[in-house]
């Protein structure tokens, strides 16, 4: 490596790094956030095995899962405008993202769900509770404890995914680095640094996941021992 490129890679860093913390991380987070909702309320419907929306539920699914994200990005992005809806590109980056995950979501939590015992959701009857007491209180707790390491993993999943906004003009690191690339002509050396950069943000990531589930093994031998 040159003084040349070394020169280069300071240069750029700056300007790819600034968009992975104002863009890529706030499109992850809130993208999400939003996307655990969405699992929430669609693993629950289906839980309850009310059977209209549980059929409407699985329906979302299987489009969602069976169908890629880049052209649900497209769809949203480019084909909605010509049926007169017009959406700028982050929030539909937001949009996609956290309907797409919402679906992966719901499926890892509708496991979650149904690996709870099922005395357990008796049991809050026993005690008096509504079934909305009682998955609140009982079932969710247990079920998402279960959850938390793949959902974890989703989130790291959805941090890489982001690059794909790019292609929707959402100015996140991908295009930051694809703009430098037109500027230096070094695109080795350009796309090796964001992919660092991506690896430095999946690694804190990964620290944060390993802290919470750590944390909620302790709460759980804490319970028991109580």
């Amino acid at each position: 490596m040159n003084e040349r490129i070394i020169n280069i890679l300071l240069e750029s860093f700056p300007k790819i790094i600034v968009p992975g913390l104002l863009m890529t991380i706030p499109l992850t987070v809130i993208a999400f956030s939003l996307a655990l909702i969405i699992g929430l309320v669609t693993a629950m419907i289906q839980f309850a095995n009310i059977k209209v929306l549980k059929q409407l539920a699985r329906f979302y699914i299987w489009v969602v899962r069976g169908t890629p994200l880049l052209v649900q990005l497209f769809v949203v992005f480019y084909g909605l405008p010509s049926v007169g809806i017009l959406i700028d590109p982050f929030p539909a980056a937001v949009i996609v993202f956290a309907v797409n995950e919402g679906a992966y979501s719901a499926e890892t939590i509708r496991s979650a769900l149904e690996a709870v015992p099922s005395g357990q959701l008796e049991a809050g009857y026993c005690a008096g509770m509504t079934y909305m007491q009682t998955m609140r209180r009982i079932i969710l707790p247990q079920a998402l404890r279960t959850a938390i390491p793949p959902l974890s993993n989703s989130v790291i999943s959805m941090l890489k995914d982001t690059s794909l906004a790019a292609n929707i003009t959402v100015a996140e690191m991908l295009m930051a680095t694809q703009r430098a690339v037109s500027v230096y002509y070094e695109p080795l050396w350009l796309y090796l640094e964001v992919g660092l950069i991506y690896l430095l943000f999946t690694t804190v990531f990964t620290w944060l996941q390993r802290l919470l589930e750590k944390r909620l093994n302790l709460s759980v031998k804490g319970g028991s021992h109580a």
